[in-house]
């Protein structure tokens, strides 16, 4: 069975665990409304995604 060899302190218990942060999700402008949206998405605002118009948004 696994035994630990000795006590592992608080310190480095603690920076094991500082990986554990969230992060703020990259945005992109789009081009364009010039909203930003998701990266790799169809823009929310106004419907476009590579340049052409991929889903009708109602106003």
């Amino acid at each position: 069975m696994a035994v630990p060899k000795g006590k592992v302190s608080k310190s480095r218990r603690d920076k094991r665990r500082a990986n554990w942060k969230l992060e703020v999700p990259g945005m992109v402008e789009c081009p364009q409304c010039h909203e930003y949206k998701m990266p790799h998405k169809v823009c929310k605002a106004c419907g476009y995604y590579n340049g052409k118009e991929v889903v009708k948004v109602s106003e």
